[in-house]
């Protein structure tokens, strides 16, 4: 008995797999920049419950949780059901050189903001190069 070869259904399957593990990236979409002296995050939460989000700082390890709740389950017949529920949680490393005291996290339209300032001993500072202005005399020689 030979088995045929069907592209479609490997490929059904394959994505009906994956369909069931959602990875943080994908429910939890993230932009990362940095603008003047703070860090950005971005993080894309829609339909989820401003109260349901926890942000955590242990160790130099930022954890942030949210939930999104599913509909209710009552007298319904899913048509399509695509939109990840549950609870999902991101973890980013922070280096030494943030002001953990004063990370701001702001929740609007969907997205959460998360500013993390530089700390102020690993801000770039410049130094002046100051000139003496005096010259020196080598046999006889006037340098500057």
């Amino acid at each position: 008995m030979t088995t045929q070869f069907d592209p479609f259904r490997d490929l059904d399957r394959f994505f009906s797999q994956q369909a069931t593990r959602t990875p943080a990236s994908a429910a939890m979409p993230m932009d990362l920049y940095r603008s003047g002296e703070d860090f950005i995050a971005r993080i894309d939460l829609p339909g989820v419950d401003p109260s349901t989000i926890d942000i955590d700082v242990e160790d130099r390890t930022m954890t942030i949780r949210a939930e999104r709740r599913t509909e209710p389950e009552g007298d319904i017949k899913w048509l399509s059901h695509e939109r990840p529920s549950g609870t999902f949680a991101r973890q980013l490393t922070l280096g030494y050189g943030v002001a953990l005291d004063r990370i701001d996290a702001d929740y609007a339209d969907g997205v959460l903001t998360l500013t993390i300032p530089v700390a102020e001993e690993s801000r770039s500072r410049k130094i002046s190069v100051g000139h003496s202005g005096t010259s020196k005399t080598i046999a006889g020689e006037k340098v500057s």
